[in-house]
């Protein structure tokens, strides 16, 4: 998520009276709380027609901002901010991302101070995913795949690839694997997407008994916007996707001009390659 491709709109210290805090007397008095919010979009179609419908109005949001912080107590205000983040995204159209700031003026800590505050930057990602199945009803278990994820709050389902028939990779004698790919909008972060896969497989009855081995259901990470990441459970871009025309194959039916964030090269050069 480039943030400097889009343009902004701002809301500064929108006051809002509202019951967060951790202590008991916070949340049934209540207390005043200062919201700015950064929204970007593109504002390019609204600044040529002129028309409100093809930006984002700013006063739904302020009042959105309010109703929902009103209706909702939460000790943190760290977590105040997470959810109406997730809250704005979800619900505004054309909303890509959004900064907020939630500021907690003359916050109960004993001390001559002005204001707390928590910044946070939220917003949509494109991540594109593997599916591979060789055992059982292979096409089911793709399929309850796609609908788990299209289920999962916080994701929505782009694209789907075809399913190809696929001779096994590396070396353990096994049936043919059905393969595909899909493109994911979502508002999980990496770590938080995989452990979504990992509940999907697992409830796929997946078992991770021999390398490369046989399985009901494999779902893996291959490109998440461009990043570059590299920890002890997840790489990304994955290691391996620019070998495995399984992957390459069906990936280049839905996003041929996907660029390698490592390598430079599309998909499409990427399956020329393999030759």
């Amino acid at each position: 998520m480039n943030l400097d491709c889009f343009d902004r709109i701002s809301i500064k210290n929108l006051e809002v009276f509202a019951h967060h805090g951790v202590f008991p007397e916070e949340n049934k008095l209540g207390q005043k709380f200062l919201v700015s919010a950064v929204l970007y979009t593109d504002t390019r179609r609204a600044g040529i027609s002129d028309d409100l419908t093809q930006s984002i109005h700013y006063g739904i949001v302020s009042q959105q901002i309010t109703d929902f912080l009103q209706n909702h107590t939460y000790q943190l205000i760290e977590t105040a901010a997470e959810q109406l983040a997730r809250e704005l995204l979800l619900c505004t159209e054309r909303l890509q991302a959004v900064t907020i700031e939630l500021k907690k003026p003359w916050a109960p800590v004993g001390l001559p101070l002005e204001t707390v505050s928590v910044t946070i930057t939220r917003g949509w990602h494109t991540a594109f995913l593997g599916l591979g199945s060789n055992m059982g009803d292979k096409q089911a278990y793709l399929d309850n795949a796609v609908k788990a994820l299209a289920k999962t709050p916080g994701c929505d389902v782009l694209r789907v690839s075809d399913y190809l028939c696929t001779k096994p990779y590396g070396g353990v004698e096994q049936d043919d694997f059905l393969n595909a790919c899909l493109s994911l909008r979502t508002l999980l972060s990496p770590h938080e997407l995989l452990e979504r896969l990992h509940e999907i497989e697992q409830d796929a009855k997946r078992e991770r008994l021999i390398h490369w081995g046989p399985r009901t259901l494999d779902l893996d990470i291959l490109l998440y916007d461009d990043l570059i990441m590299d920890s002890e459970d997840l790489i990304i871009p994955h290691v391996e996707m620019h070998l495995r025309e399984f992957v390459l194959k069906p990936l280049s039916q839905i996003a041929p001009w996907k660029r390698h964030p490592i390598l430079g090269q599309t998909v499409s050069q990427l399956l020329q390659n393999l030759g």
